[in-house]
């Protein structure tokens, strides 16, 4: 990967851009200085449409030809204020970056105090303000709801946000946590620790009567005694670990359905969820808040 951020890449892409600016230039040229001897007929290319619709070999406007000119010495002028010329900055001094760090400077000044002004405060307290919840509304349509959805009700394979199921907890401290530094949630794949495809199908019936869905009750006593593996995360009981992010499989809330297909396959395969942390994007103060109105949405309060 070395050889992408030498100096022969930036020369490189500055050659090319040159070459092709040049080359519009030597184009245009020698297309627009062909012209007919005055009193004489341009030639017809020889093309017909709709019958009598001929196109003559006539040169280019001469707007349109100036035109053109215009447009490669604003070009050249361009790159020589700005960068586009491989690893050359231009005279001006600007950049993309530079400008993205004056405009964020810029409206952290002027939102900033906003937002901290809920930093200090507990975080269920602020789930109680109705400005900061709105606040929080705000950043949640932003940043959260393309996985979990405009009302936070989720979808197949991101939790809902409303209900009282929570795969670390519902402590606001937790909630807080999920959202700055992320979770990465791993099933490991156990089909063939559970002897292949019997053994999945027995485990799935077995998952499936812990919260009362029809199932082979046959199956389900031999899933019962293979289910030791599973246990190790879900406990013995099935009922889940938080510390682990390890879901209750007795509640009937399903990540990703209940069908017996479904859970099937998170035997067979495993399951590998992962949500980023936004406290690098956000900030702390913001986090505080958004925290604050995930913790609103949920029925315990």
């Amino acid at each position: 990967m070395s050889d992408f951020t030498s100096d022969f890449w930036g020369l490189f892409v500055a050659a090319a851009t040159l070459v092709s600016i040049v080359g519009c230039g030597v184009l245009l040229w020698t297309q627009t200085t062909k012209r007919p001897p005055t009193g004489v007929k341009a030639e017809l290319h020889g093309n017909v449409w709709d019958g009598d619709l001929q196109e003559y070999n006539n040169p280019l406007p001469r707007w349109w030809m100036w035109l053109f000119y215009i447009t490669i010495v604003f070009s050249l002028l361009y790159l020589v204020f700005y960068p586009g010329l491989g690893s050359f900055a231009g005279k001006s001094g600007w950049s993309s970056a530079a400008a993205y760090q004056a405009e964020m400077k810029a409206a952290e000044a002027q939102y900033g105090p906003i937002f901290n002004q809920f930093a200090g405060m507990d975080l269920a307290q602020v789930a109680k303000d109705p400005k900061a919840r709105a606040m929080g509304e705000r950043l949640f349509q932003n940043h959260c709801a393309q996985c979990h959805g405009a009302d936070a009700g989720g979808a197949i394979g991101f939790p809902n946000l409303r209900d009282n199921d929570w795969l670390y907890g519902s402590d606001p401290a937790i909630i807080k946590t999920s959202i700055a530094e992320g979770r990465n949630g791993i099933m490991p794949p156990l089909g063939e620790a559970v002897g292949g495809e019997p053994g999945i199908a027995q485990v799935t019936h077995y998952v499936r009567s812990l919260s009362s869905l029809p199932h082979d009750a046959s199956l389900a006593k031999e899933g019962a005694t293979k289910f030791a593996l599973c246990a190790a995360c879900h406990g013995a009981d099935a009922k889940g670990n938080p510390a682990m992010g390890a879901p209750n499989l007795t509640d009937g809330v399903w990540l990703y359905s209940s069908s017996e297909a479904s859970i099937a396959e998170s035997i067979r395969l495993g399951r590998n969820n992962r949500m980023p942390g936004q406290k690098e994007f956000l900030g702390e103060a913001k986090v505080h808040l958004l925290a604050a109105y995930v913790y609103s949405l949920s029925e315990k309060k």
